[in-house]
């Protein structure tokens, strides 16, 4: 059995303070690594997360989901919402957060880090198998340097401008002239 007070330390470590959304990605960490995924050393263990919240950093702690590996994905929705894919055992699971637990009216924000850590995934998430369709892994690609900046920019994210290859931001810039 994983241990809450420990988990929770080391994303507190990471995350750099004490706050109910590192409880909550606490939380969902716990979850996971107790329904057979172990930490992701490199791609085996796929998050999709659906916002940007200090329950992220929790994630990327504990599970080794993390934006430079290629293997968390975040999708800008708004929801506490979490799926995860283990390639090793091609399953997936997601987390969806029912209501907003422990609400900032009644509690304070000790009392809501307490209540969240100690309690019942299901009891705070809709909790579902679904279909094995991880991601693709994450891929390398070449830098061509801007021609307006010169800074070195992944292959993928450059534009044509004036028949220049540009960066997004000279692009930007460039379209506003």
């Amino acid at each position: 059995m994983v241990q809450t007070k420990e988990l929770m330390e080391k994303a507190v470590k990471f995350h750099g303070h004490t706050c109910p959304g590192v409880a909550l990605g606490v939380l969902v960490s716990k979850y996971i690594l107790e329904h057979g995924n172990d930490f992701s050393i490199d791609e085996e263990l796929v998050a999709v997360v659906e916002n940007d919240n200090c329950s992220i950093d929790g994630l990327q702690a504990l599970l080794g989901t993390t934006f430079g590996k290629g293997n968390l994905v975040f999708k800008d929705y708004g929801k506490n919402n979490y799926t995860f894919y283990n390639r090793d055992r091609k399953k997936a699971v997601k987390l969806s957060l029912k209501i907003e637990p422990y609400s900032h009216n009644k509690f304070t924000r000790e009392e809501r880090i307490e209540k969240l850590l100690n309690s019942n995934p299901e009891d705070i998430f809709k909790i579902e198998n679904v279909e094995f369709n991880p991601p693709e892994r994450a891929q390398i690609h070449e830098s061509i340097i801007c021609e307006n900046c010169g800074d070195p920019t992944m292959s993928m994210r450059i534009k044509k401008f004036d028949g220049k290859q540009v960066c997004i931001p000279c692009y930007e810039e460039l379209q506003k002239s």
